[in-house]
């Protein structure tokens, strides 16, 4: 078994040492959506919470920013599919806590 695994981690070593992939991981265009992963991380674990804790002004305000940096991610090039997937769940999740607003706020 570690016989096959040798070659399998070799054609990893090549191709994660190549110049084109290094330049991307030592990029803002790789850690820039890593950092901003956590704005979406803190929606989601503020679904637990008590609603009367969410601000509907800054919950709309984080909906149009990141339906705007969607959108942007997508007109750049290269395309930055990382944070597109980024900003459409901190959307989601925005969207989800709007909702929870709306709904208490009756």
């Amino acid at each position: 078994m570690s016989q096959a695994s040798g070659p399998v981690a070799n054609r990893f070593l090549q191709r994660f040492a190549n110049k084109e992939t290094r330049d991307y991981f030592m990029s803002t265009h790789f850690w820039g959506p890593v950092a901003n992963w956590g704005l979406p991380l803190a929606a989601i674990s503020d679904l637990k919470k008590d609603p009367s804790m969410i601000s509907g002004n800054m919950t709309t305000a984080m909906i149009i920013y990141s339906t705007l940096f969607m959108r942007f991610s997508l007109a750049v090039k290269p395309v930055n599919y990382l944070l597109f997937a980024c900003h459409a769940t901190n959307s989601v999740a925005q969207s989800v806590q709007l909702y929870r607003y709306t709904v208490y706020n009756k």
